[in-house]
């Protein structure tokens, strides 16, 4: 027994040791010192059929020449812009690592940029490079450029770290569209193709001997046909289509009620939307259905905002605005653009998954004569301090 309890004891121990050699370590750690942290990434089109990558780059500690740098003002960090270009993204990006001593890391990058020519001659198989590499991240946020990726890139923001941290807060506030790369995928996959990604310009500079000492700023919506750009809207019809997309999140809606002098301005504390399509007799209908919830902020009027009637015509009023912008927004992108961002054909594939699968092939025909309708209603909630 005292024999058998030694073995017992030592083969405990054997397998402990030989259990070590098993356990992960840290033998394939990578020092922040050693990486290069990609913040943000643009895409240009060159002239000799390439594409340019751009990566603004997060520096730990300080390094190299100032004139390429973008310093953070005692942060312990800075920031750079460096590109390659190649025949594809994945080719430019080893060129890329070609000319940093650092290991690219994509794991911090929040932003992606297609410059304009870029997106008008397609962008399916640069997103599908962002959607294949394991370190990017299906959250981070897509933009269009007006001027080049590169150049948006190199601004130096007044007042946040760099141009990444401000785009990153813009499509945060929802003041306009706001799409992730996974959100790009899902549209680019859907029953229609066609999708939509906020269209930016640079913000001229206040002083224009610094003429980078500015921001990019969301100033409307690119229209894709499939995955090629063939618009854009402005900030106004892009409200219409937020309405109709059911991401309307933030909004102040001022109207004039018949027969006053002054605004009510109202703002908007919660929004819903729903689409609801019916095929009848071979005609296709669809009916947007939303309600909202506002608060009164101001009150240029006469008009006392605590009484039921007056509160009733202004819900009444506001419910046409909202209409009125929806519809602009519509038939700009219905009867002009015929591009389906509005989620049309989704909405007709889970009411009428049938009729869809055997009518799908003529969508693009039917799309631009899908009859609308609007059942809208306001709420206001509170009427804010008043005398």
């Amino acid at each position: 027994m005292k024999l058998q309890s030694i073995i017992k004891k030592y083969l405990l121990l054997l397998f402990l040791v030989f259990s070590v050699v098993f356990l992960s370590g840290c033998w394939d750690r990578n020092e922040v010192n050693d990486l290069a942290l990609i913040m943000a990434a643009g895409f240009d089109k060159k002239s000799d059929n390439t594409i340019e990558l751009s990566v603004l780059l997060y520096i730990p500690k300080g390094g190299g020449n100032q004139q390429d740098m973008n310093s953070a003002g005692g942060g312990g960090y800075e920031t750079m812009v460096r590109s390659a270009a190649g025949i594809t993204v994945a080719d430019a990006m080893a060129r890329l690592q070609e000319k940093l001593p650092r290991q690219i890391f994509w794991g911090h990058t929040d932003i992606f940029l297609f410059n304009e020519k870029l997106a008008k001659e397609g962008i399916f198989e640069h997103v599908d490079f962002i959607m294949r590499h394991p370190q990017l991240r299906e959250r981070a946020q897509i933009f269009v450029s007006k001027q080049p990726a590169k150049e948006v890139l190199s601004l130096m923001p007044p007042l946040e770290r760099d141009l990444s941290e401000v785009l990153r807060e813009l499509g945060e506030h929802e003041i306009g569209m706001s799409i992730t790369t996974k959100e790009l995928a899902q549209m680019l996959i859907s029953d229609s193709g066609d999708c939509a990604l906020p269209w930016i310009q640079i913000l001229p500079p206040d002083d224009k001997n610094k003429p980078k000492r500015t921001i990019a700023y969301i100033t409307g919506t690119a229209v894709f046909k499939k995955d090629k750009m063939i618009g854009k809207i402005d900030d106004m019809l892009t409200r219409g289509i937020l309405w109709i997309r059911d991401e309307i999140r933030l909004a102040v809606v001022t109207v004039k009620l018949p027969q006053t002098k002054g605004y009510i301005s109202v703002n908007l504390s919660q929004a819903h939307s729903k689409l609801v399509p019916t095929i009848e007799n071979g005609k296709w209908k669809i009916t947007l259905k939303s309600e909202t919830y506002s608060d009164i902020v101001q009150n240029s009027t006469h008009l006392n905002v605590s009484d039921p009637a007056v509160v009733k015509s202004l819900e009444r009023q506001i419910e046409q605005v909202i209409n009125n912008r929806i519809e602009l927004a519509r038939k700009k992108v219905q009867k002009e653009m015929k591009a389906d961002i509005l989620g049309f054909a989704d909405a007709f594939h889970r009411y009428y998954p049938k009729v869809w699968n055997k009518e799908k092939k003529r969508w693009e025909e039917i799309f631009p004569d899908v009859e609308v309708k609007y059942e809208t209603k306001c709420k206001i909630r509170r009427q804010g301090l008043h005398s």
